[in-house]
């Protein structure tokens, strides 16, 4: 008897709502009686009013029987289904279950009190696709049982955040600097003989680079060193320089492939005071004389070896423009300059390795072979510096510095060869 009293209030809502609808059509159709109207509705809700309990008791069952599928026909667009209307007609009617005849005797009375309503019929339903043949069973939900999903977090609000992009900065400056000691005591009695003698020696080395990242490369790098020393046996001079360099280097690279570059260098260097020899009043060399002053292109091969240990630069110059200057006439002819000139030019080819080898992290070793050729003269120079830290402020040095040039005078026991050498140990600072 349930599921009559569910399927009785679905006809009493569709005739109420399909009633209001059906005034506002312009065809005249046929009304029902308007007294038997009310007096159903009225008896429908006292009828329901009386199983409010029972339904309330049964309402779990309900939701799972209004969920079956047999129930669609109710609640889809009203339909003509040829079931009810063959159990009406035929001699042997064929019964199903319950519900389903149910069903069929509540939609034959819309039919037959409102045949309005029907909107479709079953011929159409079939010419457009086959029905389902499961609605009249009992339509059950296979549920798979899953872990509980974890909460999703609560992610905080962005908060703006100002960028500042600032421009790279291709440009780097490094110097560093020593200042050294070094003092010699023989007494006059000494049974080997000997003479006591002061030096010092300070040094500092200016760079400034420029590097893109990409294709230019441009390095300057100046170089001073101003060395003293005194000796009793020099009667002439209190202290003569033993040490004397100012130096500029610039290289200008536009990268060719990978380590290589095409470079135009300028080199130039000369020295701060005068040259003197003990017990000697002439004057060997001074400020500008000579002034050396080299500019060249070629190409660069930058150096990279040792996990980075080994670092430097070769340079190769095939074609150089060599300028001498020389201020002091006295001695523009030992330095190549005839008559009463002071410059002197010429082309030549050059070559210039400058490197430096870390060998261990107290030990350094920077060396710088120069060579240049005009092919009526050559010139070459191989600075050798070893540096030994002994903690951030203290360090010593050795500077070993054999020299080539044969536009000098020959000397019989070294013929065109120099060589100089110094130690010492003070103050070092870089940065």
């Amino acid at each position: 008897m349930k599921y009559r009293y569910i399927i009785f209030l679905v006809l009493v809502v569709l005739s109420s709502v399909d009633a209001s609808a059906q005034r506002c059509k312009k065809q005249e159709v046929e009304k029902p009686d308007t007294a038997q109207v009310v007096k159903d509705y009225i008896d429908s809700l006292t009828m329901l009013r009386r199983q409010l309990d029972s339904l309330h008791q049964a309402n779990a069952q309900l939701r799972t029987e209004v969920s079956d599928g047999r129930y669609f026909r109710l609640f889809a667009p009203t339909t003509f289904y040829h079931s009810g209307a063959n159990k009406q007609l035929s001699l042997s009617p064929q019964t199903g279950d319950e519900v389903t005849d149910a069903i069929d005797e509540a939609l034959m009375n819309i039919y037959m009190r409102r045949p309005d309503l029907v909107k479709n019929n079953e011929s159409v339903l079939r010419s457009v696709g086959s029905l389902r043949g499961d609605v009249n069973k009992e339509l059950t939900q296979k549920v798979d049982l899953v872990d509980m999903a974890a909460p999703v977090p609560e992610e905080s609000e962005a908060v703006p955040v100002a960028v500042v992009i600032k421009k790279p900065n291709f440009w780097k400056f490094k110097a560093d600097g020593y200042l050294q000691f070094l003092q010699n005591y023989v007494s006059d009695n000494w049974y080997k003989g000997g003479e006591s003698n002061y030096s010092a020696v300070t040094a500092a080395t200016l760079e400034l680079n420029y590097n893109d990242k990409d294709k230019v490369l441009f390095e300057n790098k100046l170089e001073m060193k101003l060395g003293f020393q005194t000796s009793s046996s020099d009667t002439v001079h209190k202290f003569k320089t033993n040490n004397d360099l100012l130096r500029l280097t610039s290289k200008l690279g536009l990268q060719a492939h990978k380590h290589w570059y095409y470079t135009l260098q300028l080199l130039a260097y000369t020295q701060f005071t005068r040259g003197l020899k003990a017990n000697d009043r002439k004057t060997y060399s001074d400020f500008m004389s000579p002034f050396n002053l080299n500019v060249g292109v070629g190409m660069e091969y930058k150096v990279e070896a040792f996990n980075k240990r080994l670092t430097g630069s070769l340079n190769f110059l095939p074609l150089t423009l060599n300028f001498v200057y020389v201020d002091r006439e006295a001695l523009a002819s030992s330095y190549g300059i005839s008559g009463d000139h002071h410059t002197r030019e010429e082309f030549a080819s050059q070559f210039t390795a400058d490197l430096k080898w870390q060998l261990t992290d107290q030990i350094s070793w920077k060396s710088r072979l120069y060579a240049n050729t005009s092919y009526h003269r050559a010139l070459i120079e191989w600075e050798n510096q070893f540096e030994l830290k002994v903690n951030k402020y203290l360090s010593a040095n050795l500077f070993l510095y054999p020299r080539f040039d044969d536009s000098n005078n020959w000397d019989e026991h070294l013929g065109y060869f120099q060589f100089q050498e110094w130690s010492s140990l003070g103050f070092t600072c870089s940065f």
